[in-house]
């Protein structure tokens, strides 16, 4: 029997995975990439019948030619997500886990299922989906002082900053890597400690974030926020976590960062209002490339053309 473990390669897919491993530790075969890399199961080309495929944090409706061409196969798929999924395949050799509340993420959708086993993990998945407040909600059992909460939001924060990139190249490790890294650690205050990559990530993350912050917003109201980032490496691996940093320190308020591609075309973050979290998605998806999740959703290229479209839909969409 093969494994396979398909993991959106951000923080929320990561810690998802981590705690499945721990839990049920299998040889198996990674299958991941950057974050906006979410159609991950047309690379799962060697399963048969009997296989087993666990699926974490990556749209079932971005994936859902090859999860039928799977399923035809009579491989067995354990899905675990909080993106749009549409209409959910019913089969027998199909266990969903599926959960498109803008307060949930697949690290505590994973964390129900485990009955709580890997808290720590859980929380450090939540934090890196910038959902602050489910993330302390649900680590009040730990107790952990202020501190500690602290440190796995950074943490989970800059995992999550790992995964924003164009490629592989951009990244400072990549998530295969990045994951077998954190899988030697029970506890993510030892992994904090004692290994070397929190550091370098920690580094990578405030460095960017510095350089992030001298850019101005293109367009600024009470409501809205639109901000362009050049092309360059730093601004694509830190889009993603800049858009959380602003949403979270102005949660009235929508935010578009786009970063400049080669060709004119933009890379898209879009963060809803944390005070109002939905329309992310729906905006999104009406772009060519666009998807995610109520809160938080982007467009992997959006073409210059369809720029002063997307500023429009974006104002009506949080109007």
């Amino acid at each position: 029997m093969q494994y396979f473990d398909v993991f959106n390669g951000d923080a929320d897919g990561i810690c998802a995975l981590h705690q499945v491993r721990m839990a049920n530790p299998v040889q198996s075969t990674l299958v991941t990439g950057v974050k906006r890399d979410i159609n991950l199961l047309k690379k799962v080309q060697t399963a048969a019948s009997g296989d087993q495929v666990l699926v974490l944090d990556i749209s079932l409706d971005k994936n859902r030619e090859d999860i039928t061409r799977l399923l035809d196969l009579h491989v067995d798929i354990q899905y675990f997500d909080h993106h749009f999924a549409g209409d959910i395949p019913v089969d027998t050799h199909l266990q969903a886990n599926i959960n498109t509340d803008p307060n949930t993420c697949t690290s505590l959708l994973v964390n129900e299922h485990l009955k709580q086993r890997y808290l720590p993990w859980a929380v450090t998945g939540a934090f890196g989906d910038n959902l602050h407040q489910s993330a302390k909600t649900a680590a009040t059992p730990l107790a952990l002082s202020q501190t500690q909460l602290d440190q796995l939001a950074l943490l989970g924060t800059c995992i999550n900053y790992n995964g924003y990139g164009a490629s592989l190249e951009d990244l400072l490790f990549s998530p295969d890597d990045l994951y077998c890294k954190i899988s030697h650690y029970e506890n993510p205050f030892e992994f904090m400690q004692t290994d070397e990559t929190c550091q370098t990530l920690i580094s990578g993350y405030k460095e960017d974030l510095t350089q992030a912050e001298f850019s101005k917003p293109i367009y600024e109201t009470s409501s809205h926020c639109i901000s362009i980032l050049p092309n360059e490496k730093w601004a694509r691996r830190v889009s993603g976590v800049y858009a959380n940093a602003l949403a979270t320190a102005n949660p009235e308020r929508a935010h578009a960062m786009l970063t400049q591609q080669d060709g004119g075309s933009f890379l898209v973050s879009v963060r809803a209002p944390l005070n109002n979290k939905t329309g992310a998605d729906e905006l999104c998806r009406q772009f060519e490339s666009g998807g995610g999740r109520k809160a938080a959703a982007g467009i992997n290229k959006l073409a210059e053309a369809d720029y002063d479209l997307f500023v429009e839909k974006f104002i009506q969409a949080f109007g």
